[in-house]
């Protein structure tokens, strides 16, 4: 008999599920009508979860699964793990940290020059036909160079290198902020975010922070100031959208590119209406590439946990 899977997101490359129903009994959770009823059933047999970062898996499933021996996140978000509780189970949850990394800031990059180039704006202006109405030079307002921007990387993990090293290509000065300063990192540390913002021209925000919420808030962004640009590829509730609504509406920051939000997939109308805002649907990784190496991550994980070892990304055991 196979060893039972129990998969509660869909993974999207369609080899690393031919693999999967080859080497395991998998069962789609999200398709299961009465979720309940099912693993009061089945639960006990299951030996492996894959789930996402934003999904994650509860206490409560968890006590209803006693044979598990691994579960393994197709992400780098484990928040919505019950950590703790599967360090009393001694139990491995795996994430696929490293995969996402060269996506994420390539999408950090992308929605910073967007933002200040106005690319999003521009190309409904065109696709509108207002540029035929209106071909006038001043019918459009001039944008912000990226090139030579201050930029403040909150967050100097994996991501935030990168998004350094990407930026420092285009000239930008490199400021950041983290819970220290970090050996061997060739940036000015700034312990303080405000303080950070004040020296910044654009803040990009690249740090796990699972427990963090709302640290950029009114404060920050008026530190930022009205040339001031906020980009966010990390966790939604980073920021304090209220006052981030309310800093855009006033002009205290020029504009925001956001991948991420407090409540996904709802988005504040105030934020979809502004026109200084690019808006992203949390794709950061969303590329064949990406998915395809936090596949393999998963399928590795569940098979180095069923054969009896230490999944190799394990962060509790």
């Amino acid at each position: 008999m196979k060893p039972q899977v129990l998969q509660l997101n869909p993974i999207l490359i369609p080899a690393a599920n031919e693999r999967l129903a080859s080497l395991y009994e998998v069962h789609r959770f999200y398709e299961i009508s009465d979720q309940a009823a099912w693993l009061r059933e089945h639960g006990a047999g299951i030996d492996a979860v894959i789930t996402g970062g934003h999904t994650g898996i509860s206490r409560a499933m968890l006590q209803q699964l006693p044979a598990l021996k691994v579960v393994a996140v197709n992400g780098v978000g484990t928040d919505a793990v019950d950590l703790a509780y599967c360090r009393e189970r001694r139990l491995p949850v795996t994430a696929t940290l490293g995969a996402l990394t060269q996506d994420v800031a390539d999408l950090a990059i992308g929605l910073l020059i967007a933002a200040c180039r106005n690319l999003c704006a521009v190309d409904r202006f065109v696709r509108d036909g207002q540029w035929e109405q209106h071909p006038q030079p001043g019918a459009l307002p001039l944008a912000r160079r990226f090139s030579g921007m201050r930029l403040g990387i909150v967050g100097m993990g994996r991501v935030g290198r990168a998004v350094a090293q990407r930026a420092s290509a285009f000239d930008c000065p490199i400021l950041y902020t983290d819970l220290r300063a970090i050996d061997g990192v060739p940036y000015r540390f700034v312990p303080d975010l405000v303080e950070l913002a004040r020296e910044s021209d654009a803040l990009v925000l690249c740090a796990s922070a699972d427990k963090a919420q709302g640290i950029v808030n009114a404060a920050v962004l008026e530190a930022l100031g009205p040339r001031g640009f906020l980009v966010n590829v990390a966790r939604g509730r980073l920021v304090d959208e209220d006052d981030l609504v309310a800093v855009l509406s006033a002009g205290g920051i020029a504009g925001a590119g956001l991948d991420v939000f407090v409540d996904e997939p709802r988005v504040p109308q105030a934020l979809r209406r502004c026109e200084r805002v690019t808006l992203q649907a949390h794709r950061a990784s969303a590329t064949w590439e990406t998915r395809a190496a936090m596949a393999d991550m998963v399928l590795q994980s569940v098979a180095q946990a069923l054969a009896g070892e230490r999944p190799a990304t394990s962060l509790t055991t």
